[in-house]
């Protein structure tokens, strides 16, 4: 864990706090080894051969942003925008909204499996 992620966290209103806190429990349960670290100035990054997501507090939800190059299946439709975006799509969500933690384990995992994929043909070059 990432202090500063821990600073940024804190820095949010109590019900964005819950949303980043769950976020950050299931990408690590999605992979253990995924390492924490701040972009950007202040933005929380959770990364694994690659970006796997971010963090962003807004005004009125939080932003999930998975960075899945629009190839990962969104079976349980938990994207919100970014639909065909060639570097990341958004989960935005707001308070009293639950998260399908399955659904975005899931994502997680593909997106880990795919950057691990890109970085081992990149080293078979």
């Amino acid at each position: 864990m990432d202090t500063r992620v821990d600073d940024y966290i804190a820095g949010l209103p109590e019900w964005q706090q819950d949303i980043c806190r769950e976020v950050r429990r299931l990408v690590h349960e999605a992979d253990p080894d995924v390492e924490e670290t701040i972009k950007f100035t202040n933005r929380p990054y959770f990364v694994l051969d690659g970006n796997v997501c971010a963090l962003l507090g807004t005004k009125d939800h939080v932003n999930v942003m998975l960075y899945d190059k629009a190839i990962v299946p969104d079976p349980h439709n938990i994207i919100t925008s970014g639909h065909g975006n060639k570097t990341a799509r958004m989960i935005s969500v707001y308070r009293d909204q639950p998260i399908n933690a399955p659904a975005l384990v899931e994502m997680f995992r593909h997106i880990i499996a795919n950057n691990r994929r890109r970085r081992s043909a990149g080293a078979r070059r």
